[in-house]
Parts: structure tokens; C-alpha cells; sequence
């Protein structure tokens, strides 16, 4: 969860509510200065680079990055004969994206029309995330969208006493689990796997991948499918939670001290694609290339 996804509270569905005595606008945008430098990668080559990114917020959207005119290769961007309407930011036309080997239509795009109350994107351009081959901070590649610096993770070491059943089965008992917290999200416990059942749990195809965390791996319960998941080599930041399995407790019995946990609102996780030509190898850890 960032400051506008999920149940961030700039989101439509948000946990939590501002104390001020009148209902706040439906929508609220925030725009503010990413204070990190970005770069994007199209055709082989580096076609914008800027540490003067204003990255915006918007209900149910990830962060959007937009550039400076300044901070674009000459020549990349080529207008063509569309445009759309943005609700909040009024009309938007778009580019073609060519450099090197590439030359992608509709792959940047610019609000023209903006309202005053907006002007921080003044003559700025967004690059469509998917439609480019990599972007940078510096030199690392980020994956997925902008980093949204109001997500955070933090993981506590805990003693409490954590079961997992699924139609009578133990699959897991440990007094050593993980708690993972993550921006608005409900706790997710994490048990290391020698305090699993691995006999209980088959593994299957198909990854996701968290911009946070890494690439997930996912395992059937008996005929529960993926209610466990890990991540087998999670990223730097939360590498403490590699190789340990977390449990749906919709779709397997999970108890902490006692108490059945269920699913709360803000540990569904709206899925979505990775970026283009992006392989599970370049999702490992060392993914500066």
C-alpha cells in the first residue's frame, strides 16, 4: 500500500479517515517532488534522466513519475493524432516513443489543460510504465512502478505460538514466526520452513512478483490452491523473511495463541502485470543491470 493504493488514505477505500469535521472530495491527487534521481531505458538507450521528477498520486493508480522537458533525450518524443480525456487533468495527448531499436506509439503522454490547482505538472511527461524496457533509480532497476516512498515494511521477531491446519492436518507449529508489517495491510506471519509440514504443501506454477519483496512462489493445500507462499530469495530490504511460508487464513486454519485469524480487509492484494521482457532472474537480488 502507498498514499493513494489499496487502503492508503488518499484511496477510495481506505482504513482509516481524515478527523476533520467535513467529507473530504472523493478524490483527492497529491503530486510531490520524488527527490531521487530516475532514468528510463527504451531501444537500448537512456532517453530520460532527471533527479527533478514529480511523482503523482492518484486514487486506485500506482505513483506515476513525470519528467521534465529537460530531463528527455531530444528527439524521442513524436506527438501523434491522440488524445483522452483525464478526469481530474483534462485533456492529454500523447507520443511515440523511438530511440535505438525501439518505436512504441502511445508510450508517453502529457496533460495540456491542466487546472490551476495542478501546475506542478506543467509541460511534464509520463513514460507508460510497460511500454518502456527498464526504469532506474541511479542504478538500480525498479520494477513493478515508481517507488512510493509512504510504503514501508517492517519485520518483528515474535515468540507467540502460530498453528496451521487444513482439514484436520497440522502443516505448521512454531513459536518463532515472523510478523511482517506492511503500509495499511493486516499483519502476514511468516514461519521458518523447518516448522512446516513440507509433505502438507505441493508447489505450483505461476509467480507473482511484490516491487518490495521480490519473487513469490506459491504452494497448494491439499485441494487449497495457493494457500501458502514464499519468497525463496526475498529482496535485500526484507531478506529476513526468505525461504520462511506465509498461509491465507481463508484458505487454511491459522491461529495465533489461540485465536483463528481471518482474512481482514487490506490483505487482498489486487494483482498486476510485470514489466515488459522483465525475467524471473532479473527479479533476484543484484538486479542493478
Amino acid at each position: 500500500m502507498g498514499l493513494s493504493w489499496q487502503q492508503g488514505p488518499l484511496a477510495v477505500g481506505s482504513v482509516g479517515r481524515f478527523l476533520v469535521p467535513d467529507p473530504l472530495p472523493e478524490r483527492l491527487l497529491y503530486a510531490e517532488p520524488l527527490r531521487r534521481r530516475m532514468r528510463v531505458r527504451f531501444g537500448g538507450e537512456w532517453i530520460a534522466d532527471s533527479d527533478d521528477v514529480v511523482l503523482l498520486h492518484e486514487p486506485g493508480r500506482y505513483p506515476v513519475a513525470y519528467f521534465p522537458p529537460s530531463g528527455i533525450v531530444d528527439g524521442v518524443l513524436h506527438p501523434i493524432p491522440h488524445a483522452t480525456r483525464h478526469r481530474d487533468l483534462g485533456l492529454t495527448t500523447w507520443y511515440t516513443v523511438r530511440a535505438g531499436t525501439g518505436d512504441r506509439p502511445r508510450a508517453a503522454y502529457q496533460h495540456v489543460e491542466l487546472p490551476d490547482c495542478a501546475g506542478e505538472l506543467k509541460a511534464r511527461v509520463a513514460f507508460a510504465w510497460r511500454a518502456m524496457d527498464a526504469f532506474y533509480e541511479e542504478d538500480e532497476r525498479i520494477v513493478g512502478h515508481a517507488a512510493d516512498s509512504y510504503h514501508r515494511i517492517d519485520i518483528r521477531r515474535t515468540s507467540r505460538h502460530l498453528t496451521v491446519h487444513r482439514e484436520g492436518r497440522l502443516v505448521a507449529d512454531t513459536t518463532r514466526p515472523l510478523a511482517l508489517y506492511e503500509s495499511g495491510f493486516a499483519p502476514r506471519w511468516y514461519v521458518p520452513r523447518e516448522d512446516t509440514d513440507e509433505s502438507a504443501t505441493t508447489p505450483v506454477e505461476g509467480q507473482t512478483f511484490c516491487p518490495y519483496k521480490g519473487l513469490c512462489s506459491y504452494y497448494d493445500i491439499g485441494d487449497a490452491p495457493r494457500a501458502a507462499w514464499s519468497y525463496e530469495n526475498a529482496w535485500t530490504e526484507v531478506r529476513r523473511i526468505s525461504g520462511m511460508v506465509s498461509f491465507e487464513p481463508d484458505k487454511a486454519e491459522v491461529h495465533l495463541d489461540g485465536t483463528r485469524l481471518r482474512l481482514e480487509p487490506g490483505q487482498s492484494v489486487v494483482a498486476h502485470g510485470i514489466d515488459r521482457d522483465l525475467t524471473p532472474d532479473e527479479l533476484a537480488p543484484g538486479r542493478s543491470t
